[in-house]
C-alpha cells in the first residue's frame, strides 16, 4: 500500500546519515502489513513502513506520509467530491486485509458511523480492484497513487466536507542498538521531525 515515493526517501534518508564505524545497508522487503509487525516485534527487521492503522504498544511510531483517498466507481454522476455518507447504498469492493487498505476503510466507516456494504468478492490488486469499480460490481476507495494511472477517472473522498486521508507511519523498536539512527532516518522521512510517539 506504500506510496513508492517513500521508499526513494527512505533510500535518499540512508545515504544521507552520517558517517558510522560501522557499515549501514538499506535492505528492502515487501510483505503483508501482519508480517512485517511480526517480524518487527520479533527483532527480524529493524524499521517498518506501514499504513498508520493498528496500535504497536513498545514501539515508537513516526508519521512519514499522508495521501488523499479517492473514490472510483463505474459512471460518476458527478464531478465533484464524494462524502463517505453516500457511499452507503452502493457495495464497497474490498481486497484481503493484507496491506492495511481493509482495516483502513472499515475503520473509516466505523469511526463515523457510516454502514458499510460489502461486495461478495474481493479483489486480489489495486488494479482489479479499479476495474471492479468501473464494470460496476461496486465502488472503490483507494489511495490515489494506487491508481493505475493519475488520469483515471476517480473523485475525492471528504468527511463532513474534509479530504479524507491516509497516513502512513514508520515504526521502530526504541531499545533497538540502531534506535538513535532509526530516529535520525524516520525524521529525515517524516511530515513532521518532532512528532514521534511511543
Amino acid at each position: 500500500l506504500m506510496n513508492p515515493a517513500i521508499v526513494a526517501r527512505a533510500y535518499t534518508a540512508v545515504c544521507a546519515l552520517p558517517a558510522s564505524p560501522a557499515p549501514r545497508q538499506l535492505v528492502l522487503r515487501e510483505a503483508n502489513v501482519a508480517d512485517l509487525r511480526r517480524e518487527l516485534s520479533a527483532g527480524e527487521l529493524d524499521l517498518i513502513l506501514v499504513p498508520s492503522v493498528a496500535p504497536m504498544p513498545r514501539f515508537r511510531h513516526r508519521i512519514v506520509d499522508a495521501e488523499p483517498v479517492v473514490v472510483v466507481d463505474q459512471e460518476p454522476s458527478q464531478d465533484g467530491p464524494v462524502e463517505l455518507s453516500d457511499l452507503t447504498d452502493t457495495p464497497l469492493i474490498l481486497m484481503p486485509d493484507t496491506c492495511g487498505l481493509t482495516t483502513f476503510t472499515t475503520d473509516l466507516f466505523a469511526a463515523n458511523d457510516v454502514p458499510l456494504s460489502a461486495y461478495d468478492g474481493e479483489a486480489a490488486t489495486y488494479r482489479v480492484l479499479e476495474e471492479w469499480a468501473k464494470l460496476g460490481l461496486g465502488t472503490a476507495v483507494i489511495p490515489r497513487s494506487k491508481l493505475a494511472s493519475p488520469d483515471a477517472p476517480h473523485r475525492p473522498l471528504r468527511e463532513r466536507g474534509m479530504d479524507v486521508e491516509i497516513f502512513y507511519e514508520a515504526v521502530w523498536d526504541p531499545s533497538s542498538p540502531l534506535a538513535d539512527d532509526l530516529d535520525d532516518l524516520t525524521a529525515a522521512l517524516s511530515l513532521d521531525p518532532a512528532a514521534t510517539r511511543t
